[in-house]
């Protein structure tokens, strides 16, 4: 058993900022790749679900990190559309 320093928080928030970051950088390689299909096949309807699937997941993930209602987020999208 080693007696390793325990990282701070502050290193700990970095560590996993890196990893969301990460986690981000593949999102865009595999919807590259899922759009990829669907150009493939175009009446794929269930492609679509796909997205409005990692759609919804990453609307509750801002929720949760932002502390807003998900019809502000929502409304945010379609304003930016």
């Amino acid at each position: 058993m080693t007696n390793a320093p325990k990282p701070t928080a502050p290193e700990s928030y970095a560590a996993e900022r890196g990893r969301i970051a990460r986690l981000l950088d593949v999102l865009e390689m595999e919807l590259d790749k899922h759009g990829a299909r669907a150009k493939a096949d175009p009446s794929h309807w269930g492609l679509v679900g796909d997205l409005a699937k990692v759609r919804d997941d990453l609307v509750e993930a801002v929720c949760y990190l932002s502390g807003m209602e998900r019809a502000d987020v929502e409304r945010f999208l379609i304003d930016a559309a």
